[in-house]
């Protein structure tokens, strides 16, 4: 009798022995507070915050934050929560607070106004929706709908005074898995063209480049025909008078840049079959190329026109070959 009790005790052991191999450390099955947590709902439970929770992780404890934004919550208002639900040996992990952040889906500003302008183009023959210039009376802002929200943004009513440009608009809003909230907007719309300006002021006769001129959107309506609607159509040119910032820039205003200027010591060039003749000469005007300008020939004193073909260069025409009896052979440089 005695043997077989030995025998049970030790065979309890043994087993006993073995189930406490596959447990897990007491440091392991301890609840412990996360650092950081993302919340899908309007609802913080215990397990979005607790690890190890166990039965206890779905009940409700603290309200989520708005949809997208981030809040944070203190490590002792978290423990004095969980306690009244027998949550016992809580491991804080030395955190002072948690970062809680409300999960969300981000429809752009953007997205909503293209919505729009798309409606009032379809609608109203407004033109290319691109092409309509929409400014609400409300700042626009990005819209934080939940995660699981489907389709986009649609109209549903809109009407529009073209006197006036003013427009309202109900917009339909994918707020869940089902469900679409109503958006009411109104401000004003207009066909609009993207125009050249000059991003700072700008000197007579100087040269733009890349970093001197932008795009700005304009209504239609307030611009002219002859107005500069693409970059490459400035860059390069010269200004034919100084030029300010914050109006369009218009083709008249503008000219290539001049290669010879008033007053400068030029080479006027006469050529004919087989003989390149060149003399010194003062520019009387400035000119880009190909424009006819006045020159004093230094030599003979004689003012003659010419056509501008470089920098510095201005070729007589064939009409007048007098200039070569003007030269002299010393003078003459034959090519």
């Amino acid at each position: 009798m005695i043997r077989l009790c030995t025998a049970v005790l030790a065979s309890m052991l043994t087993v006993g022995a073995a189930s406490a191999q596959t447990l897990p450390p007491l440091d392991q099955q301890r609840p412990v507070l996360r650092a950081e947590a993302t919340i899908t709902g309007d609802i913080v439970r215990i397990g979005d915050l607790v690890d190890r929770a166990g039965i206890i992780a779905n009940v409700p404890i603290f309200r989520a934050p708005d949809l997208g934004a981030t809040g944070t919550v203190s490590a002792d208002t978290v423990v004095e929560a969980v306690r009244a639900h027998a949550l016992i040996g809580l491991d804080t992990n030395g955190l002072s607070e948690v970062i809680v952040t409300r999960a969300s889906r981000t429809i752009p500003a953007k997205q909503v106004e293209d919505t729009v302008a798309t409606a009032l183009s379809k609608q109203f023959s407004l033109g290319d929706a691109k092409n309509i210039a929409i400014s609400f009376e409300r700042e626009m802002r990005a819209i934080q709908v939940e995660p699981n929200a489907q389709g986009e943004p649609r109209v549903s009513r809109v009407t529009y005074d073209a006197r006036t440009g003013h427009f309202d608009a109900t917009v339909e809003i994918p707020t869940g898995a089902v469900n679409r909230g109503m958006l009411r907007l109104s401000g004003r719309a207009v066909p609009a063209v993207d125009v050249v300006t000059v991003l700072h002021p700008i000197e007579r006769g100087a040269v733009l480049k890349d970093g001197d001129v932008g795009i700005e959107r304009r209504a239609r309506a307030d611009v002219g025909r002859d107005i500069v609607v693409d970059l490459s159509q400035a860059v390069g040119l010269a200004a034919r008078a100084a030029l300010q910032p914050g109006r369009p820039l218009r083709s008249a205003e503008l000219m290539k840049p001049e290669l010879v200027s008033r007053n400068e010591t030029v080479t006027l060039v006469f050529e004919i079959p087989g003989i390149l003749l060149t003399v010194r000469g003062k520019a009387l005007d400035g000119g880009a190329e190909g424009d006819t300008i006045s020159v004093l020939n230094e030599q003979s004193k004689r003012t003659v026109q010419g056509v501008v073909v470089g920098p510095g260069r201005v070729m007589i025409s064939s009409r007048q070959p007098k200039l070569a009896a003007n030269l002299s052979p010393s003078n003459a440089d034959a090519r």
